[in-house]
């Protein structure tokens, strides 16, 4: 009788990619991870995105394909776009999109061509490069005319949105930011869209798990195409989907493939199939709403210390910290915090004279930490550990002792798909 046999494991086959990966699963255990577009997928969501599926070719869609043998592939992708419909009350999801940016490449795609004029939030006062800032390729082959925020408050001002859609008379009308703390005013953008015949498309890549739980506005059945990533607070794999009406449905699906892309990943299709199931459930609910009540409690007890965040608060997942009082510029904050264990973003403020690479501020988000089951008790004890990271910011024997702080903090806390 044959012996069976057994294929070497990573650590076989690669030791040091094996060691990077455990490495870096240690390091997402340890510390208190708070960029705000990162979050923890259950183990399911892991165990998915590493299957067989990975092995399959499936260019086309569910009965439509162009390859044999996508029995199996057919069905995951139906389940994936069925449940995200009834998650989000869509008439028609597209799941093949990479991630969000060629997510948003498609709409422009399906509507527009080069020159035609559009318009986002522009992205110095929170918007997101795909919106038609200058340094994306949506700036380059469009005419972009962005939005901003007003001076006093950082909020989003209707009334400039609409003299500028009246004077430009976009074709896309964007709504959605990467940095904004703020709810989005979807029907005040329907109106405006109305106005001048624009295609109102909301980008709600950070909020989707917040809008598919109840806790954000809904864009959908406002929007004419919602899109958005799935790995934020929707806690997915790393991908892109769009929604939209039935009528914008072969628009955006030619636009996706053959427009953009070939084959989708079904792996990732897969891991986004069994995203939606979680998100259907009470206990994803509960984790949704808790992300916004840390948020706030981590605002309000960062503001108790002196911190000055932008807009004064937030409605999501988000906030946006400028520096600025605490004599100390974003990006020594950031990388002061990642030596103590606490990992965001250093990031722009509305209006802010330093450069992009070296901002005013530090942008923080709560969904990896409410993952872990961590609630405002918590959030207290960040803030405080912030407050002392900016004060000793150039103490490393004092960012060292936080740092052990903090590892006690995790240790308490378990943190979903690891097993350490």
């Amino acid at each position: 009788m044959t012996a069976m046999h057994r294929e070497p494991t990573l650590a076989e086959t690669d030791p040091e990619i094996a060691e990077l990966i455990r490495k870096e699963e240690r390091r997402q255990f340890e510390v208190v991870r708070m960029i705000a577009s990162e979050n923890y997928v259950s183990r399911a969501i892991l165990e998915a995105t590493g299957s067989v599926l990975t092995n399959k070719y499936s260019e086309g869609y569910a009965g439509k394909r162009y390859y044999q043998g996508q029995v199996h592939c057919d069905a995951v992708e139906e389940l994936a776009c069925s449940r995200l419909k009834r998650l989000f009350g869509a008439e028609h999801v597209n799941v093949q999109p990479y991630s969000g940016s060629p997510a948003n490449l498609a709409v422009y795609l399906a509507f527009c061509k080069p020159g035609d004029t559009v318009m986002g939030l522009g992205l110095p006062a929170g918007g997101h490069l795909t919106h038609g800032w200058n340094v994306s390729i949506t700036g380059k082959y469009f005419k972009s005319v962005p939005y901003g925020v007003r001076p006093d408050t950082h909020r989003v001002d209707m009334d400039e949105v609409r003299k500028l859609a009246l004077e430009a008379r976009p074709r896309l009308l964007f709504c959605g930011g990467t940095a904004y703390a703020r709810s989005w005013d979807f029907p005040a953008f329907r109106s405006i869209a109305d106005e001048v015949g624009a295609v109102l498309v909301a980008d709600i890549a950070h909020v989707s798990g917040l809008v598919a739980a109840g806790v954000h506005p809904s864009p959908v059945g406002i929007a004419d195409v919602v899109t958005s990533t799935t790995h934020k607070t929707l806690r997915g794999p790393r991908g892109g989907m769009i929604l939209c009406k039935a009528s914008h449905a072969k628009d955006i699906d030619r636009a996706v493939f053959p427009g953009l892309q070939g084959g989708p990943h079904n792996h990732t299709t897969a891991a986004l199939a069994v995203a939606a199931k979680e998100a259907s459930t009470p206990a994803f609910k509960e984790y949704a709403a808790n992300i916004v009540v840390n948020a706030k409690a981590l605002g309000e007890a960062l503001i108790a210390r002196g911190f000055a965040l932008v807009t004064g608060g937030t409605d999501n997942h988000l906030l946006l910290v400028d520096m600025t009082p605490k004599g100390v510029a974003g990006k020594p904050y950031a990388q002061a915090l990642e030596r103590a264990g606490i990992v965001c973003n250093y990031n722009s403020i509305p209006f802010d004279s330093r450069k992009p690479f070296d901002p005013s501020g530090v942008r923080l988000g709560t969904p990896a930490i409410t993952s872990r089951g961590m609630g405002v008790n918590e959030m207290t004890a960040i803030a405080g550990f912030m407050d002392r990271v900016v004060t000793h910011i150039d103490s490393e024997p004092e960012l060292d002792r936080i740092r052990a702080e903090v590892t006690e903090l995790t240790s308490r806390f378990p943190a979903p798909g690891i097993l350490l």
